[in-house]
Formats: C-alpha cells, structure tokens, sequence
C-alpha cells in the first residue's frame, strides 16, 4: 500500500471527528414543554421588543397573514379582535406575528400594519414584523393563523390551532372550541392545559426560503 494511500485512511476518521466537534449546533424549534426560544422583534409602531421583558406573563404568539382566508374568517368576524382584547384585559402580553417574506402574500410595511390594525380594530400588545423570518422559525410556525401560548416562566403550554374549525366560513367561530382561551383559563386555574398540541390549519407561512 501506498505511503499517500495510508495517510489519507487514517487522516479522514480524524478530519470528519474534528468536523463534527467544531460545527455548530443545529437550532430545533421550540415544542410544547419546552423553554420559549427568546427574539428582539420590530414593532410596527418603532418599538423594539424582546420576549425576555415579559418573562413573569403569559405571552401569546398569533401567527397572521391578511390575504388569508382563514387569518381573514377570524378577522372579518371580530373574533380575533374579541380573543386580544379579552386576554390583554386580564394581563396576558399578545404578538401578533408577520413572517411572510417582502414579495410574499402578507407583507406589509409597518404603516400599511398600523393602517390595518386600526382598521379591523385589532387590539394585539404589538404587531412584530419577521420578514426574514427568524421568529417563525424558532417557533416552526407553520401556518396563519398559528397560535403559541407561553406560561409565566417562560415555557410553552400551548401551540396549534386557534380552534377546532378549519374552515373559512365565519358562522363556525361562534360554536368552534377556541383552544387558545382554554389553554389560558386551564393554566391560569393552576391545571394542566388538556390539549397542549394540535395541528394548525390556514394558509402557509411565506417564507423566503424553502424550508416550509
């Protein structure tokens, strides 16, 4: 055997080991038990917000598109409006999140969010802009409406569905079983939340990238 020949054999197990030590470690999305990943998020009213500064709340995370018909049946009907208010009312901090990619279905600026908002009378704590998507990444968000709910120590209890309907008819909020309001009633009565996790519905997350 050639000399070059049995250097390369015995170098490349120490090179792939030595690849494998220095890489760095791949970031998995946060799931249901585990610690809510922290970001600094861009307001659109020019505020800069980190998760961290509402550490001690329950946080909720509203993933949100408004050319989606499914974002659109919870809007057209109040019914997200109701859900923000009543909870932020009872001291529960709410994002709504804006993921899609400047191109995308469901970019906006941060005027054209302060003129929705205002419009559809929308009352979230803040509206986040997350054009490259980093937020929604963290938290594999995978469509809108998405929803996430983080307990007082920072870890998540909830994240799916806004509820048990997975239509666009607005006449089936009024009998739907919103799971976001129960995650939050069954938490803040000291119990364990009974649906922790569910499959969300409604339009996907346009990132730019392709990894959704």
């Amino acid at each position: 055997m050639k000399r070059s020949t049995l250097y390369s054999i015995l170098l490349y197990p120490m090179l792939v080991a030595l690849l494998l030590c220095t890489a760095p470690p791949l970031m998995s999305a946060a799931k249901v038990g585990d610690a809510a990943p922290e970001f600094t998020g861009a307001a659109s009213n020019g505020k800069t917000l980190h998760l961290s500064d509402y550490r001690g709340k329950y946080v909720v995370l509203e993933w949100h598109n408004n050319g989606c018909p499914f974002v659109g049946k919870h809007y057209n009907s109040g019914n997200m409006q109701r859900l923000q208010k009543q909870w932020t009312d009872r001291g529960v901090v709410w994002f709504t999140i804006l993921s899609s990619a400047p191109g995308k279905q469901g970019y906006v600026t941060a005027s054209e969010e302060n003129d929705y908002l205002a419009k559809m009378q929308a009352a979230p704590t803040a509206a986040l802009l997350d054009p490259t998507g980093e937020i929604g990444h963290l938290y594999d968000a995978k469509t809108s409406p998405q929803m996430v709910v983080i307990n007082p120590n920072g870890v998540v209890i909830y994240d799916g569905a806004i509820d048990d309907k997975a239509t666009t008819d607005l006449n089936d909020v009024p009998g739907a079983t919103n799971y976001v309001s129960r995650a939050l009633e069954q938490a803040m009565a000291g119990k364990q939340v009974e649906t922790p996790a569910t499959r969300p519905y409604g339009c996907s997350v346009k990132y730019g990238d392709s990894t959704h």
